[in-house]
């Protein structure tokens, strides 16, 4: 572990390989984007973190970026139980949701895989706006901006993850049974 790592930062890279996997695979369903990011561990800073994550998303495959696609929900309908989703498509307001999943149908028949944006941040009217632009591109355009947007969505969680890690450490403790 990296002494002058953040606290949370230090934490993702103490714990073993299968609970790095797991957390990463919150992050991003790509098995070979996950390993890659793994194997750069220990990280002295979230930059660091950050720059190996792009670096794993540049080098994924057709197939791993299928599979990390494979994870991402339409937008205007984040999975039951995906916080990070929900909270990411927060912006889309109930009016919006079908013409954005008419739309992403038709987008994925096109391109054959879910419509990916980085949605944080954004209204759903600037996801329609987007959404109707991308439908047109050829497959070429439209892979490398799907590669870029998955970077944007990976970094964004990657940081929280961080965050997340740093705040279970300063959680108080409960006193173990005995302890006052």
């Amino acid at each position: 572990m990296t002494s002058s790592a953040p606290p949370g930062l230090a934490r993702f890279n103490a714990v073993d390989d299968r609970d790095a996997a797991a957390l990463l695979r919150e992050v991003c369903s790509s098995r070979a984007w996950g390993a890659a990011v793994a194997a750069g561990r220990p990280y002295a800073t979230v930059g660091e973190l950050l720059a190996a994550a792009d670096a794993a998303v540049a080098g994924l495959t057709a197939a791993d970026l299928a599979e990390a696609l494979a994870g991402h929900p339409p937008i205007g309908r984040p999975a039951p139980g995906d916080a990070a989703s929900a909270r990411e498509q927060s912006g889309v307001r109930d009016t919006e949701r079908a013409e954005l999943l008419e739309l992403n149908l038709a987008y994925q028949e096109r391109h054959g895989h879910v419509f990916l944006i980085c949605a944080t941040g954004r209204t759903g009217g600037e996801l329609l706006a987007a959404l109707r632009e991308r439908i047109q591109h050829d497959a070429d355009t439209e892979r490398d901006i799907v590669r870029t947007e998955l970077g944007k969505i990976n970094r964004i969680r990657l940081t929280r993850l961080t965050e997340a890690l740093t705040e279970t450490l300063e959680a108080p403790r409960a006193p173990a049974e005995g302890e006052r």
